[in-house]
């Protein structure tokens, strides 16, 4: 269960996503809270120019291999919109980070894609366990994934 804390940092997340949406990129964001709960990184979707590897979960992966000790790592959470594509479930497990809390699914997003009509990506979409099975996973969350599912929604032009 997400607790008040954590509710906060995935609502951060999706201001996160609402940004990118509005800066012309997919709408996607994450944030990484220390062990502790401090607020260490956050970063959203830069995918727009071209760079398709800039979602927001693999730029806090290479940001947290530079910047924490690896006990630090393990302890910290990855808050994000979206559950993490296999690129980034993978970055995750590699630099060993902790917990990972997701607004939405891999599986919802899919399904969401298919119902406005949008190709499936040139990757497929699967759980994080798939990827990283040792990774601590949480998610998705009702209420806030009905508002990434929105944004989804106003990227592919749906009513």
């Amino acid at each position: 269960m997400v607790d008040d804390a954590g509710l906060r940092h995935l609502r951060r997340c999706v201001e996160l996503a609402t940004e990118a949406l509005e800066a012309g990129d997919e709408p996607f964001g994450s944030v990484l809270v220390g062990g502790d709960g401090t607020v260490l990184a956050e970063d959203r979707n830069r995918v727009a120019l071209g760079d398709r590897t800039r979602h927001p979960e693999f730029e806090l992966a290479r940001w947290a291999a530079a910047h924490m000790t690896p006990e630090e790592r393990a302890a910290a959470t990855v808050y994000t919109s979206g559950e993490h594509c296999p690129m980034c479930a993978a970055a995750h497990a590699w630099v060993g980070l902790g917990r990972i809390v997701y607004a939405s699914s891999s599986a919802q997003l899919a399904s969401w894609l298919d119902e406005l009509g949008v190709p499936a990506p040139p990757v497929r979409t699967l759980p994080v366990e798939e990827i990283a099975p040792g990774v601590a996973v949480e998610g998705p969350v009702p209420g806030l994934a009905r508002e990434v599912r929105e944004l989804h929604r106003r990227l592919h032009g749906a009513a």
